[in-house]
């Protein structure tokens, strides 16, 4: 025990070796869980259904993610989630986690702006809209004043797709190309709209 006051020092330099490295930097700039709230699909829509904006509301409308909840009450799954014992999709968590992006919160829906008739939509990919929703916060994350990460807004990789799209535990599964199914789904802002944006201040 003699050697015990020697640990906060070798504390303090693990601590100080970090903080040179930026390594504590990096993660002061993590979300916390739960520190950003879902939106809804109609805020999404305010910035995003002009054409001239890239239409991404419009796009996503025409998808199959859109219709992600719908489908759970097709003949089709409701004999396939019959099988696995469920008796009605559209209120199983199973179900409700890769077809709602609503499920996150679906047990406060009635204090909540997003809904499960929304599907998969918008924060399913880019993350709760609270922080990101503005357009002045969007133009600074376009012009690198702020951090993505630090406002909610994540970034779109093959793994954000794969929590869901997987063979595990979906007997609907098709195969995934990651590449493919992004250009399927492609709703860019225009580069024009996008070096506005970061050109502004």
């Amino acid at each position: 025990m003699r050697n015990a006051k020697w640990i906060p020092l070798a504390v303090f330099a693990v601590v100080a070796a970090f903080a040179s490295s930026g390594f504590l930097g990096a993660l002061a700039e993590e979300p916390e869980a739960g520190t950003f709230e879902y939106v809804g699909v109609k805020k999404c829509k305010t910035c995003h259904r002009k054409p001239e904006q890239g239409e991404q509301h419009g796009i996503w409308l025409k998808s199959a993610h859109a219709k992600a909840f719908e489908t759970l009450a097709s003949e089709e799954a409701l004999a396939e989630a019959k099988k696995a014992g469920i008796e009605n999709p559209q209120t199983s968590p199973d179900c409700l986690k890769c077809h709602a992006t609503a499920y996150a919160v679906m047990d406060d829906l009635a204090n909540q702006k997003i809904t499960m008739e929304e599907g998969v939509s918008c924060e399913s990919c880019h993350g709760p809209g609270s922080g990101f929703s503005k357009k002045s916060v969007k133009k600074q994350v376009a012009s690198g004043e702020v951090e993505r990460a630090s406002v909610g807004l994540l970034e779109v990789t093959e793994d954000t797709c794969t929590k869901c799209h997987t063979e595990e535990g979906n007997s609907f599964y098709k195969e995934f190309v990651y590449e493919e199914r992004l250009e399927k789904i492609a709703h860019p802002i225009p580069e024009a709209v996008e070096a506005e944006e970061a050109g502004s201040k």
